[in-house]
This record gives structure tokens, sequence and C-alpha cells, in this order.
């Protein structure tokens, strides 16, 4: 198994409108690396959700219930796009500044590279994660 961050605005898409909604198509996503990470991603592998630019915080699992196929949004180019069903919300939301200050999650794209909207982690960083967010599954 896998394990992702996946990045939302959450006044444009939020993990309560995930579990609202069931199934979403994510989609959208126009920067080649995170696109690469999309391709990677296999059925089941878990995803954490982060909040960006509003809240900046990790609120929930999600899985990959479909795995990547052309983007139907693009209107040029080759992107794509996987299905995430949710799994649930995190106990504790985790903000950004705590992971920032975690040292075994240095290495992570989140505190890298913040800007990717499509990151892998390890599964020693999932774990970690979800410890902070006292959270089990």
């Amino acid at each position: 198994m896998n394990y992702w961050i996946v990045k939302s605005e959450p006044d444009v898409y939020s993990f309560e409108q995930l579990v609202t909604d069931g199934i979403i198509q994510w989609d959208g996503v126009r920067n080649y690396q995170a696109r690469n990470n999309l391709r990677a991603m296999e059925l089941g592998d878990l995803c954490l959700f982060y909040h960006s630019n509003i809240g900046l915080e990790l609120v929930g699992i999600a899985k990959v219930v479909t795995t990547f196929y052309p983007d139907p949004t693009a209107e040029k180019g080759d992107w794509s796009a996987v299905e995430l069903a949710p799994v649930k919300a995190l106990t504790r939301p985790v903000p950004l500044p705590e992971i920032k200050a975690t040292e075994a999650l240095q290495q992570i794209a989140l505190v890298r590279n913040g800007r990717l909207s499509v990151m892998p982690l390890t599964s020693d960083e999932f774990n970690t994660l979800l410890t902070m967010g006292d959270t089990h599954l």
C-alpha cells in the first residue's frame, strides 16, 4: 500500500464535502510531478486530506477507489484524475506548524515543497501523522 497527501482549498472542496459526496473525481491537477503522483496511486491507497490556503491542516483520510484515467476537465495536455472516497475524519486536525516542527516529518513534500498538490508519504510518516491526529484505522 502507498500513502499520500492530497490538498484542496476548503472553500473550493472540503473534506466535509467529500464525506457528503461519498466519491469524488480528483481532477484539475496541472503540475507534472503531482500528475505523476496521481498516476502512481493504486487501488486502496490511503490519502491524508489537507486543507490548503484556509486552515492549513490535515483533516481526514480518503482512499483511492479508481486509479488514474484521462482527466476529463483537461482541455489539452496529458493530465490524469483518480477517484477518492472518504475513510474518516481525523480526531484532531494536524496544523502545518505542528507538522513542520516534527523532526520525523522534515523530509515530506508538505514541508519541503508546500505548493505540490499530491505528494507521497512513507508508511512511517503516514503513521506519525495519524498519531498526531489522535486517529487510528
